[in-house]
């Protein structure tokens, strides 16, 4: 599982790659523990649960809600704990913090997520 940020004007762009569809969370998850960590504070959890049946879209949801966490509650999150997306569940470990507001949003923008040759490959952009 890999991740790489691509800049762009007032958006970064987000490559998530996978062996598999539940990898792509847990590489997007690692990807923005690195863009909010600010080192360790209060262990915390937070069930995620999904409404869309696209994985696309579960992608734009699970993304947003863990900006949404941070905002409001500080939340820092730092892996996944558990993710089925069948029953369109996840739960998030991480710890509370400070971290910087610097997404302002998860658009659809170029949003992808797709099964190639070596795994699954998804790309989202955010409004930063």
């Amino acid at each position: 599982m890999t991740y790489t940020w691509i800049e762009h004007t007032a958006e970064l762009e987000l490559e998530l790659r996978a062996p598999d569809e539940r990898g792509v969370f847990r590489a997007a998850v690692a990807a923005f523990a690195e863009l909010l960590g600010d080192g360790s504070g209060e262990p915390l959890c937070h069930a995620i649960s999904l409404a869309a049946d696209d994985r696309g879209a579960q992608l734009v949801e699970f993304l947003e809600e863990l900006v949404f966490l941070a905002d409001t509650e500080g939340f820092v999150p730092e892996r996944v704990a558990h993710i089925d997306l069948m029953t369109k569940h996840a739960v998030v470990k991480g710890h509370v913090g400070s971290p910087p507001p610097l997404v302002k949003a998860v658009t659809y923008h170029g949003l992808a997520f797709a099964q190639g040759a070596d795994g699954w490959l998804a790309r989202i952009v955010l409004d930063v």
